[in-house]
């Protein structure tokens, strides 16, 4: 079974379901058949690409509210994060373009296939919401990408250019097509679609709910019959 998650790394409710779908899938009896692979998001594209302005600010302009008023909201985000284990530095982050750490992501999955992608993604969402790192700038990007297992140079070298570019743009134009206007996004076996950062039993429905449609149970008709068994037949 596949799961592919739309979203952002300078997302904080797509750092809660990482975590909401991690608890599921701890409980769940077929975790270890379980595929998951990350598609790229982006929350602002017109984010300046190395910036440094903090993110209450910015987002308080955008949706009309006071910065004491978005500070109190991001409070209520932070206490709910710490629920699922999480310490946001909210206060701390800056607002900041994310393309080129979505096309590390795919330089990830492309060189080391989910595994190190997934590792990757834990490393960019730590680096920004725990630790308060601009992850739009190159040298934090190498930094964290390295650490997570990528090649230093390969990172740079990609980082210089405009590889997976394209990739990024795919991801997007699919979640469009999926009818998915934000994120997280969680897509099950391309059948079942969950949008937001649900609580853990749901994505616990949707894992069971989709594994038997993928693996469907025989159904027995009929009563016991005359048969012959594994040593023969009695007659």
């Amino acid at each position: 079974m596949r799961i592919e998650i739309w979203s952002d790394v300078v997302c904080p409710w797509c750092y809660v379901g990482k975590r909401r779908l991690e608890k599921a899938l701890a409980g769940f009896e077929h975790a270890d058949d379980v595929e998951v692979v990350y598609r790229s998001f982006e929350l602002d594209p017109t984010a300046p690409r190395h910036g440094h302005e903090l993110s209450t600010g910015v987002i308080a302009r955008k949706y009309g509210r006071t910065e004491d008023e978005m500070r109190d909201m991001q409070q209520q985000l932070i206490d709910l994060a710490a629920q699922d284990g999480l310490d946001f530095k909210l206060f701390e982050t800056v607002h900041t373009n994310t393309v080129d750490a979505h096309r590390v992501l795919h330089l990830a999955l492309e060189t080391g296939g989910p595994a190190l992608q997934r590792e990757l993604k834990e490393a960019l969402l730590a680096a920004y919401f725990l630790q308060a790192r601009n992850v739009g700038d190159h040298d934090v990007l190498t930094e964290v990408a390295a650490a997570a297992g990528l090649d230093e140079a390969r990172v740079r070298e990609v980082l210089a250019g405009t590889e997976y570019a394209a990739d990024v743009a795919a991801d997007i134009a699919q979640a469009r097509a999926y009818g998915a206007t934000g994120v997280p996004f969680f897509v099950v076996d391309r059948l079942y679609g969950v949008s937001g950062a649900q609580p853990a039993a749901v994505f616990s429905q949707v894992l069971e709910q989709a594994w038997t449609e993928s693996h469907p149970v025989l159904q027995t008709v009929g009563g016991d019959a005359e048969a012959c068994g594994p040593d023969g037949c009695a007659i």
